[in-house]
């Protein structure tokens, strides 16, 4: 039998994520087999457990995908600037999460109110799973320190306020986006491009305020 290409076992692996999401989507984590991923993939049921060695594995590729979904343009955007506010922060991935759709870690088109669906459904594996639980937190604390060190950047420049603790401002900013989320899957927010207009006027924006010239040695003001 040849052996299968590592492109070729990428696309069949994608595939059976796809599968699962939808899955996921429709019928919950807990309603859904690894059968049914199977059947929804058009595999055979030994072949979904070649990619994953459980339903758990798949939960986390797709949770890791919604995180990405999420938090990367965060991420971009504390990366290309020095004086981000919260509400810039904020509104960066509320803005991103306006799209129809996403391209994954595999490279496929994702429908983004699918995506997110099962990202929510991901928070109660957190309190079942020590596995999810665990690479949750990882990416959790890994994402709070990014933004604080955006916080403390845009103190620096006089985008935040000086009063703000940068971490505690890094979990108010992530329970923004959270509480967001949650809305648009469960209570129908579909305006998240507005909301994050309205976080900015909410919170407001400091502007840097230019540094004022020392006066000349010797020199004494009138």
């Amino acid at each position: 039998m040849p052996r299968i290409t590592p492109e070729r076992r990428e696309a069949r692996r994608a595939q059976i994520v796809g599968a699962a999401r939808r899955c996921f989507s429709r019928d919950g984590f807990h309603q859904t087999s690894m059968p049914d991923i199977a059947a929804e993939a058009d595999v055979s049921a030994g072949a979904a457990y070649r990619y994953f060695a459980s339903k758990d594995e798949i939960i986390l590729a797709i949770a890791e995908d919604a995180f990405r979904l999420v938090f990367a343009p965060i991420q971009q955007l504390a990366a290309t600037t020095d004086h981000a506010s919260p509400a810039d922060l904020v509104a960066a991935s509320l803005k991103a999460l306006n799209a129809d759709d996403i391209v994954d870690a595999a490279g496929g088109r994702v429908p983004v109110e699918e995506l997110l669906r099962c990202g929510v459904q991901s928070w109660s594996e957190l309190l079942r799973s020590e596995t999810v639980h665990a690479r949750a937190l990882e990416g959790f604390q890994g994402m709070l320190r990014s933004i604080a060190d955006a916080l403390r950047r845009g103190q620096a420049a006089g985008a935040v306020p000086p009063e703000v603790e940068p971490e505690r401002g890094a979990r108010a900013v992530m329970a923004l986006l959270h509480g967001c989320i949650l809305q648009r899957v469960g209570f129908g927010l579909t305006d998240t491009t507005g909301v994050a207009d309205d976080i900015q006027m909410l919170l407001g924006r400091t502007q840097a305020r230019p540094r004022e010239e020392e006066p000349e040695a010797g020199h004494v003001e009138s």
